[in-house]
């Protein structure tokens, strides 16, 4: 789900609606069966290394999220030549604690089945978040909570880009990516539509209540792993991360830092 407010295209509604229910026709879609693929979801950060495997799932049966222990997977500091051999912990993740250091490039390798997978990828400093508030905005169905983040972005550098991640109570509640291109005087913003403050007409995906804790991490990311999450929210698999044999996934070094904010709807002023 996107974190920026986009503007509504109602004109042009009514035609959309029009033209889809004069091309009704039933579709039978037939799917073809593949083997499964390995998908690799692998990051370093400065609290060390994490990585797990797993194999897609075929679309007529539930999803799988069993984890693969039975892989080979190294982790090479391109910079100092070093390299480490991850092991796999309780919960099935190959993993590390030895922490990702800033400016450095790494190589991820992963052998499995006869199967050799790689990427790389370069280590990120962390940002600083400037702040987080909320404030009231008038839709025609109800006041919507919006909530704004600030970073602190390096005006020197064009093209930076930032995994947005936003947690309700310590779950997931949205993400989005996002790029320097809209920064101002070094501050890159985010705004996100929250709750409305009719919370029996709200859906319960969406919904705060007083007192809940609203958390936002940022983590610079490179420009490829802005576009494979891109393209996961355009409900694509995205582009290659690894070469070798063919997988799905990513491998990102970033450091993650993190701001909190309780949500008080009384206490909210309205938007400026």
């Amino acid at each position: 789900m996107k974190l920026h407010i986009t503007s509504l295209l109602l004109p042009i509604l009514p035609l959309a609606i029009m033209l889809l229910s004069s091309c009704e026709k039933e579709l039978d879609f037939k799917y073809h069966d593949i083997d499964p693929l390995t998908v690799i979801e692998a990051t370093l950060t400065p609290d060390g290394a994490k990585v797990g495997i797993t194999l897609t799932t075929p679309m007529d049966e539930p999803m799988d999220r069993t984890r693969l222990t039975d892989a080979t997977v190294t982790l090479t500091d391109l910079t100092d030549g070093t390299s480490v051999t991850l092991l796999p912990d309780a919960d099935g993740f190959f993993a590390d604690s030895a922490p990702g250091i800033f400016g450095h490039d790494y190589r991820l390798t992963v052998e499995r089945a006869g199967s050799r997978y790689e990427a790389e990828t370069t280590m990120y400093p962390p940002v600083e978040i400037e702040s987080l508030e909320f404030n009231w905005i008038n839709m025609p169905y109800d006041q919507v909570a919006v909530l704004e983040g600030r970073f602190y972005d390096n005006p020197a550098v064009d093209g930076d880009c930032y995994w947005v991640k936003l947690y309700r109570n310590g779950e997931i509640y949205q993400w989005s990516e996002i790029d320097d291109r809209g920064a101002v005087d070094g501050l890159c913003t985010f705004f996100t539509l929250t709750s409305r403050r009719d919370t029996d007409e709200e859906d319960d995906d969406t919904v705060l209540f007083d007192g809940d804790v609203m958390t936002c991490t940022v983590m610079p990311i490179t420009r490829g792993m802005h576009d494979y999450l891109e393209a996961l929210q355009n409900d694509s698999n995205g582009p290659a991360m690894f070469t070798g044999s063919l997988c799905l996934g990513y491998f990102m070094a970033t450091s993650p830092v993190s701001a909190s904010i309780t949500f008080h709807p009384d206490r909210i002023p309205e938007y400026r």
